[in-house]
């Protein structure tokens, strides 16, 4: 008898970046099996800059947890599960870990699209590699290497691509500039941008979403036309590789759950995620169907580089006292919440050449049945 996958998403609430009691809790009520965790998503409540601790607070207290389930040393475990943190939560957005899990079942006799997930990693990335073609080639690779472990063959069939990226700190500048070589810059928060919008670029050429002739060094962060509908990309300290996590959908694949993804062309274009839940799950927005089958959203926000949201003047590319992508994750986090009626949504800031400028992609993962397991 032929096997699939079957995929599970929980959204578990947190007191803190160390906080996994509501995991543990999951655990013990039989509900979630650790030894099945592929990839766990978390918003934590860091400023998501370069000195955002939180998101290695985090990935580690996961290490720990996971560790004696996985027969492993807590050092081994991020190369066994995707762990990707992305600090922020700013305005109404609330803390929180969606956690996937992922097992081998005999096939369930339907030919119907399910979620699946798959899992990959570059190779560790040199400090001038960053934000230059050699990140957009190395992500590529690994977002087709995910996509093979999702059993996903066609590329239309993948829905959202979760990268989580290194950045540049003082000390790898030095020592690349001691080697001869000259990273793309010298500042660390503008290296995030830099390796997002690289690692971005690599998902568009797995993907089919840009022409190979098209990407270069000088087309990061510089040739806004050319973008991916489906990337998502945070950075971070906490790494010196790309991980890479592909949701999209197979047939006859057993997971209770449904994916879809659509793209806001700016900041508050609430009406293409209305379009989405309707058109394709067939849920009103803040409805009780909505709140029992939603697990999460999955988006991407950042402050118009033109400085204008339909015509109108913002000024959070000039605020010297927050920073730009903590303006956008709680706009885009607000907008998001007052279409779906709750606030635990994961909302990343930073869309370099992730959806088109000013907007960026969002993907809703859904229930196919109201019972089963809690998600919240």
């Amino acid at each position: 008898m032929s096997r699939v996958q079957r995929v599970d998403a929980f959204r578990v609430a947190c007191r803190g970046p160390g906080d996994l009691s509501g995991v543990q809790a999951l655990v013990d009520s039989g509900a979630l099996v650790p030894a099945d965790i592929v990839a766990v998503m978390g918003k934590t409540e860091g400023n998501g800059c370069v000195n955002d601790h939180t998101r290695d607070f985090a990935a580690t207290s996961w290490c720990h947890f996971l560790a004696p389930h996985l027969g492993c040393s807590p050092a081994q475990v991020a190369a066994r599960v995707a762990l990707v943190m992305s600090g922020g939560t700013e305005g109404v957005l609330s803390p929180h870990f969606t956690v996937f899990t992922r097992c081998q079942v005999p096939a369930p006799g339907h030919a119907e699209k399910r979620l699946v997930v798959g899992i990959a990693h570059t190779r560790e990335l040199r400090p001038e590699e960053m934000g230059r073609k050699a990140q957009i080639d190395a992500t590529a690779a690994a977002t087709r290497a995910a996509m093979a472990d999702a059993g996903i063959a066609d590329a239309a069939d993948v829905h959202f691509v979760q990268v989580k990226c290194p950045l540049l700190t003082a000390a790898k500048v030095q020592a690349a500039r001691e080697r001869g070589a000259e990273p793309v810059t010298h500042d660390a928060y503008e290296s995030m941008g830099c390796s997002r919008g690289a690692s971005a670029l690599g998902v568009a050429l797995a993907l089919g979403e840009v022409a190979p002739e098209a990407l270069h060094d000088a087309a990061v962060l510089s040739d806004w036309a050319l973008y991916s509908a489906r990337a998502s990309v945070s950075a971070g300290i906490e790494l010196e590789h790309n991980v890479v996590v592909v949701l999209g959908e197979a047939a006859g694949a057993a997971s209770a759950l449904r994916i879809g993804h659509t793209v806001m062309q700016d900041a508050v274009d609430a009406a293409s995620v209305r379009r989405l839940l309707r058109e394709r799950f067939g849920l009103e927005p803040d409805s009780p169907a909505l709140q029992r089958r939603l697990v999460n959203l999955l988006a991407k926000a950042e402050a118009s580089p033109d400085g204008r949201v339909r015509g109108e003047r913002h000024t959070m590319l000039n605020d010297s006292d927050i920073n730009a992508t903590r303006h956008a994750r709680a706009a885009v986090g607000g907008v998001l919440a007052s279409v779906v009626g709750h606030t635990a949504l994961y909302v990343s800031g930073g869309a370099e050449h992730q959806g088109p400028a000013g907007g960026g992609p969002v993907a809703a993962l859904v229930r196919v049945e109201t019972e089963g397991v809690p998600h919240g």
